[in-house]
């Protein structure tokens, strides 16, 4: 019998270390409530970096301007094991993704995977009809550190800004603490408990219409009530001369700054128009879409102006460092 939901855990850290324990953990509940699971590991698969050449970028912004127009992905996917791995993901229902802290933020493995999702943008796939069914798939985001919160401050926001061009509706998500050694969360039961009950949440989560998704985790995780992030900073204009006196540093969300009746601590309180910038609606996230084009136009139109001035700069030389081995 063909599983109902398929579910795929993303582990950036070591193999048998904290991360993958609470995948794991997940996992069961999910295999046990008839899910069909995976657990990857990204240190084995070959996973290049992006280049920044806006090969996709400038395709999206063309097709955009001219539907007839092909998209023929990054121009990485036939070199490394991306393309097979983001394929397998959009299949999915639900995903889990376990990263260790590293100088407060994720591991790099990990955001070398995440920033080649921009050529896979999910919303615009289906838009050009690369991906033929969106499966709305939610995720669960764990952070693993050998420390509290606050030598992991960046770590959970970061996994979470990586969300949007993974196209991901993030329904809960853990800070694992203390745990430096492989092994080291067993000897906190309760955290292993709080992995097992996030695999619960996205059960649910995936058995809950679309339109009727929500936050599962903890209710006061955060600043933010749209995204639950910590992030919260001073607004400046944006390209198009929305501003906002505050807002998330993750989903875009404005408004002012207040205090939570419920909590007595600060809350973003989201003003009416505050989620013009909400990166988890796609119509929202398209603007940034909108501004990369207006850029490019821009760019252009002053191209000629620099050219001698860049000519200048690219034969300019300095001695580099050199390896021997």
């Amino acid at each position: 019998m063909t599983a109902r939901h398929k579910v795929m855990g993303i582990n950036a850290g070591m193999h048998n270390g904290n991360g993958e324990i609470a995948l794991k953990a997940a996992l069961k509940v999910l295999e046990e409530r008839g899910a069909e699971v995976k657990l990857i590991n990204l240190f084995d698969y070959d996973i290049l970096p992006c280049t920044g050449c806006e090969g996709c970028t400038m395709q999206m912004g063309a097709i955009a301007q001219d539907p007839s127009k092909e998209y023929k992905g990054c121009v990485l996917k036939d070199r490394d094991d991306v393309d097979q791995l983001v394929a397998e993901l959009h299949t999915c229902n639900g995903v889990l993704i376990a990263a260790p802290t590293y100088d407060l933020a994720p591991s790099s493995l990990y955001l070398r995977f995440a920033q080649r999702f921009l050529a896979y943008e999910l919303s615009f796939l289906i838009k050009i009809g690369v991906v033929k069914e969106n499966p709305h798939t939610v995720a669960g985001l764990i952070s693993v550190g050998g420390s509290m919160h606050d030598w992991q401050t960046l770590a959970l926001e970061t996994l979470q800004a990586s969300m949007f061009t993974m196209s991901l509706q993030v329904v809960d998500r853990y800070m694992i603490q203390r745990s430096a050694r492989p092994g080291s969360v067993l000897t906190f039961p309760e955290q292993v408990e709080r992995c097992k009950q996030m695999g619960e949440h996205i059960w649910e989560a995936m058995e809950t219409p679309v339109e009727e998704r929500g936050w599962l985790g903890d209710p006061d995780d955060g600043v933010c009530p749209n995204c639950h992030s910590s992030l919260v900073y001073p607004g400046d204009p944006h390209w198009d001369g929305i501003e906002f006196p505050y807002e998330c540093a993750v989903c875009g969300c404005g408004g002012s700054l207040g205090i939570s009746e419920r909590t007595g601590k600060p809350i973003l309180q989201i003003a009416e128009n505050g989620h013009i910038r909400d990166r988890f609606i796609d119509e929202a996230r398209a603007q940034h879409l909108n501004e990369i084009i207006r850029t490019r136009i821009e760019f252009f139109q002053k191209q000629d102006s620099i050219k001698d001035e860049y000519k200048a700069y690219r034969e300019m030389q300095f001695p580099t460092v050199e390896i021997t081995r």
